[in-house]
């Protein structure tokens, strides 16, 4: 189906996408879903999306009907195939960076992300959250859905650890932060967190695939099946997910901008 080097070289969720998954994201459709309800997206939002992947939680955001939503990627194949999800001239994609959108100062009444800081560096997570504050208006709402460690306490060379299979497993730099951690990064830029919310780190558990996916979960096994080394690699990042069970969930984080 793929080309070999493809399979072995590409990013664990693009792999994930390419076997049919669509719900991407650590905390499942259930974490996307309380978010979504936080943020408040209503018939008066204007919603910025970063890195929208699939398009699978902009599905989501246009069933309530906002008044605007711009997604943001930097990828030119995935927007030019977002564009085709939807009929709606209020509703666009555009190829930009996430840390320098080029979009108007005090724009938007929502800017969300998912599965996008988790995969940064440091000094780009500060980028990008001061990218969605600048773009938000006063009182706008900023959530996100990630990945974090815990306890809070854990060593640090631990979490050094954690971190390093987890990028060897999905073949993207992840650097999982713990809640003080994301919430000093939210503190700086200025927001005030409103809520916090958290979900079992289960991506690739059956019963979250289930959930997740409903009857898609046949058409997904028959392609891992099909598709040499998809399932070796499937089940290297299953394998770290399990490994450090303990130590990862998802979270979402929902802030404030005063």
């Amino acid at each position: 189906m793929f080309e070999e080097y493809n399979i072995k070289k590409m990013s664990g969720h693009w792999l994930l996408a390419r076997m049919g998954k669509r719900v991407l994201r650590p905390g499942g459709k259930e974490l996307t879903y309380k978010m979504i309800s936080k943020l408040n997206v209503n018939s008066d939002a204007i919603v910025v999306e970063f890195a929208p992947g699939t398009g699978n939680t902009s599905r989501i955001i246009f069933s309530k009907n906002p008044k605007e939503y711009v997604g943001v990627d930097q990828s030119e194949e995935a927007v030019a195939k977002l564009n085709s999800i939807t009929s709606n001239k209020a509703y666009r994609f555009v190829k930009k960076n996430i840390m320098n959108s080029e979009l108007l100062n005090d724009v938007a009444t929502v800017v969300l992300g998912e599965a996008v800081l988790t995969m940064q560096t440091d000094a780009h997570k500060e980028k990008i959250i001061n990218e969605a504050y600048r773009i938000l208006k006063k009182g706008g709402r900023y959530g996100i859905h990630e990945i974090c460690l815990h306890p809070d306490n854990l060593d640090e060379e631990y979490k050094d650890k954690i971190r390093k299979d987890l990028s060897e497993a999905i073949h993207v730099n992840a650097r999982p932060l713990t809640i003080p951690e994301w919430e000093k990064l939210f503190a700086d830029a200025g927001f005030k967190i409103e809520s916090i919310m958290t979900n079992p780190m289960h991506l690739l558990k059956p019963a979250r695939l289930i959930r997740d996916e409903g009857f898609r979960v046949i058409k997904i096994l028959f392609n891992v099946l099909t598709t040499r080394h998809a399932l070796k690699r499937i089940l290297k990042m299953r394998g770290v997910f399990n490994q450090y069970e303990k130590n990862m969930k998802s979270i979402s984080i929902i802030a404030i901008k005063e």
